[in-house]
């Protein structure tokens, strides 16, 4: 086992890996992660953010054009990490995929806000991929294409910059909670918490709510990422607070 000292923390963000019928963006990413966990005990993978990113016709995508994100601690150099995720990136990519990988060391001296302001303008207009790679080019970050014409670079440097922003994507994937399979659950903003893992319970106005407020939770238990936190995000309807429903996380 290799000393906790030689660990790195590492931002790994992906793009246009799927066609209509295959394996999600997002899965793909997840699988990535638990294989460089596994790699070494010491390593460690964050949760998946997904961000979206510009729809215009002049953009390329499958259903949503969202980029996957997560953050790894581990004690593997470059080399080796990019050598397992694009190992899995091309042999899980679809066919008819233009998947794209970048890479950040951050404890490296990056300007990471060139790289939010790159994310935070592909969400509202159409990069190149001359862009992208002219920026990685000058920031010193890994950044590649594994198939057809390469696209998802765009994507995967803004996952980036978007994921370092702290206030972009929801997380994928759903919360558990005991009971609320069979219905409505009745829980403290502490009781979730503990049983979720999540950081703090966000209302849909922004506001974290106080760890005694009651909350009546049902269905999918969806979190997203604001203020470098993992947020469950709720609304209130008659006075009670509940969790938010998937037509308000489309804003996310």
């Amino acid at each position: 086992m290799k000393s906790s000292q030689g660990l790195k923390s590492w931002l790994v963000c992906i793009d246009d890996t799927d066609d209509i019928g295959t394996k999600g963006t997002g899965e793909i990413a997840e699988e990535i992660a638990v294989l460089l966990s596994n790699d070494q005990q010491l390593s460690r993978c964050s949760f998946v953010t997904r961000h979206q990113l510009y729809v215009h016709p002049d953009i390329p995508y499958t259903s949503h054009n969202s980029a996957m994100c997560f953050q790894v601690r581990t004690s593997l150099v470059e080399e080796e990490i990019l050598s397992i995720a694009v190992a899995h990136l091309v042999r899980e990519s679809a066919k008819a995929a233009d998947p794209g990988i970048a890479l950040l060391d951050l404890y490296a001296d990056v300007d990471h806000q060139a790289l939010i302001e790159f994310g935070l303008q592909t969400k509202q207009e159409v990069k190149t991929k001359a862009d992208a790679y002219q920026l990685a080019a000058q920031l010193g970050i890994h950044l590649s294409e594994h198939g057809g014409t390469g696209q998802g670079v765009i994507g995967a440097l803004a996952g980036l910059g978007l994921r370092l922003h702290g206030n972009d994507g929801r997380i994928k994937g759903q919360f558990k909670i005991k009971g609320i399979a069979d219905g409505e659950v009745n829980l403290s903003v502490a009781e979730v918490i503990e049983q979720t893992g999540v950081d703090r319970v966000l209302s849909d106005t922004g506001e974290s709510l106080c760890i005694k407020t009651p909350l009546v939770l049902s269905g999918k238990l969806k979190a997203v990422y604001r203020d470098h936190q993992v947020s469950l995000l709720v609304y209130q309807q008659e006075g009670v607070w509940r969790n938010a429903i998937k037509q308000q996380l489309k804003h996310y």
